[in-house]
């Protein structure tokens, strides 16, 4: 019979073993961040014309090569016109980096923003039926 566990006995975390994150769930944390800035927006989603949703900030993580714990970021984005591009991406970036550090405790390693479109901070045009 083997004895009980004591909790106090407990092993460091890094001699227990490891943890891996998939990419899947850092562009989830990425979109998240950046959907949160002021002056990012989400845009209707069409597929053949048809509205099928709405869709806000796109990303692609890409574990770093060499640290495990840094990621590369492609992300592309709306934003609301009129804007300062650089100082709005400034602010995407570092909110970006510090949500993937607190929540998951990675690091960027490169960042690249694609700006797909300015729109104006208005409702969405309805679409009409001729």
């Amino acid at each position: 019979m083997t004895a009980p566990r004591v909790s106090g006995a407990r092993r460091p975390a890094a001699e227990r073993g490891r943890l891996e994150i998939h990419p899947a769930v850092l562009r989830k944390i990425v979109e998240h961040a950046a959907d949160g800035v002021p002056g990012t927006l989400r845009h209707e989603r069409r597929l053949a014309g048809i509205d099928v949703g709405e869709v806000g900030a796109i990303a692609k993580v890409v574990p770093g090569v060499g640290d495990a714990q840094t990621v590369d970021v492609a992300l592309e984005l709306t934003l609301a016109y009129p804007a300062v591009v650089r100082s709005l991406i400034d602010a995407v970036r570092e909110q970006v980096g510090a949500e993937l550090d607190r929540i998951a405790g990675y690091r960027l390693r490169a960042f690249t923003v694609t700006v797909s479109g300015l729109r104006g901070a208005g409702p969405a045009p309805v679409a009409r039926i001729r």
